[in-house]
């Protein structure tokens, strides 16, 4: 997993070229006139998924993992927590959505709880499970945010 700000000034050229790629795009795009949806980057490669949530109490955010895919999330606006922990095998699959590339898991062992708020983006990687959504002093905020999804198998393209 990689944490960072758009405003930190970090070193982006120690990422592999697809990360670049998609944290330039996030970091670069003025998504204040878009519509939710998908948007095309490199066909099924890479592309985003921009939309709006609302956060909830952390029993009812449900931990989720990806096999095909990297995310790389932006937080447009708002802020939410969001658990983070590798994958060790601990919890059961409760649900697959497989042609969405989402797993969905009933726990998640050594959890962190990161605290997003706007100019924030995260990597996660495959063996990242992670939970999205959680609210922030038991309030409820609406935010927006755009995950850029990256298919692993970029990242072994030299």
């Amino acid at each position: 997993m990689i944490f960072s700000s758009i405003y930190a000034n970090d070193d982006l050229s120690r990422y592999p070229e697809a990360i670049q790629k998609a944290i330039r795009f996030v970091a670069e795009t003025d998504f204040e006139q878009m519509e939710d949806g998908r948007i095309a980057l490199d066909g099924d490669n890479m592309f985003a998924n921009l939309f709006h949530i609302t956060t909830k109490a952390p029993e009812e955010a449900r931990p989720e993992m990806h096999r095909k895919y990297i995310d790389v999330q932006f937080w447009i606006s708002g802020e939410e927590l969001c658990g983070v922990a590798p994958y060790q095998g601990g919890g059961n699959c409760v649900e697959s959505r497989e042609e969405e590339d989402l797993y969905f898991y009933d726990q998640v062992e050594n959890e962190t709880l990161i605290h997003a708020v706007k100019g924030c983006y995260a990597v996660f990687f495959p063996n990242d499970i992670h939970r999205p959504g959680i609210w922030i002093d038991r309030h409820s905020v609406h935010y927006r945010k755009v995950v850029v999804k990256v298919d692993v198998d970029l990242l072994r393209k030299v």
